[in-house]
């Protein structure tokens, strides 16, 4: 829902992992790539869109869930889709977060 709500898209979401703990996200299109022209010479390595992955990562920490976001494709780089690659490391101890 905040995927269509904030930028517009509806990501896919495939999961091929049995053990049921890392998925992934897959945008036909990525909007944030509009706001890039092309990568600086020597600097391919940059990954613009990773701000999606920090608000992804504060968002489940939000909801006590400690994940690993990464891009695993990124159109900017020549792939023909953008793929954000999640895994669920584990539940945050709830106590330490409750207000006093």
């Amino acid at each position: 829902v905040a995927f269509k709500m904030y930028l517009g898209i509806t990501p896919s979401v495939t999961c091929n992992n049995s053990s049921r703990n890392e998925f992934s996200l897959i945008l036909d299109k990525n909007p944030l790539v509009e706001f890039v022209e092309e990568l600086p010479a020597g600097r391919s390595a940059l990954c613009y869109c990773s701000l999606l992955c920090g608000i992804i990562r504060g968002g489940l920490e939000m909801v006590h869930l400690a994940a690993d976001v990464t891009f695993l494709q990124d159109r900017l780089k020549g792939d023909s889709v953008t793929e954000i690659g999640i895994t669920f490391l584990k539940k945050l101890d709830e106590k330490k977060y409750r207000r006093k």
